[in-house]
């Protein structure tokens, strides 16, 4: 019975060896080129482009702190072996393409690419952080003035059935004004 549980267990565990090499093989080229489109209309792998310049200027600055008389053959050496290295920036955008194919159908990779492939599209790349963070912004003020306003009402109210003139916490850790008196969000009396 152990030696039949021991078995199975390890015909299970090779087998999940040989599944996650099979899941890509599953994807198909043009569904891996479908991905590699995607990829580059919404610019995926960009933000990654700095990686292997900042790895070579860090390493230099390294290397010339400790030796500076070596300072010349440091660059030449750091130089040469990072550009022996740019043909692995395509090792990325392999796992990339494979990232998107194993979430997105071939079909939808190709609409995502077509969109931001567009004006509106590329519009939406440069413009979306700017609008993202003034929605961050917009959002958080509108936080602190409807926790402000809750604060106030339920002062207010536990005020009345208390007969405790005692003003609510503010959400900031101070007392929040009666009334709802500073701005804010505060609804008008009908």
């Amino acid at each position: 019975m152990i030696f039949a549980n021991s078995a199975r267990r390890m015909v299970f565990l090779a087998a999940l060896a040989f599944a996650v090499p099979a899941a890509a093989q599953d994807i198909s080229d043009t569904h891996l080129k479908a991905a590699r489109a995607a990829i580059a209309a919404i610019k995926a792998t960009d933000q990654f482009d700095m990686i292997l310049p900042q790895a070579a200027q860090a390493l230099k600055q390294e290397l010339i702190q400790k030796n500076p008389d070596l300072q010349q053959l440091i660059s030449q050496t750091v130089d040469e072996h990072t550009l022996k290295m740019v043909g692995r920036r395509s090792d990325l955008e392999k796992e990339a393409a494979l990232a998107y194919a194993r979430v997105f159908t071939e079909a939808e990779l190709t609409e995502i690419a077509t969109f931001y492939s567009t004006p509106v599209g590329q519009k939406l790349l440069s413009d979306g952080p700017i609008v993202t963070r003034k929605v961050l912004e917009a959002a958080d003020i509108w936080q602190r003035g409807v926790a402000r306003d809750l604060a106030v009402a339920v002062g207010e109210q536990l005020n009345t059935i208390t007969g405790v003139n005692q003003p609510a916490p503010a959400p900031d850790g101070g007392a929040a004004p009666a009334g709802g008196e500073g701005g804010g969000t505060t609804a008008p009396a009908n």
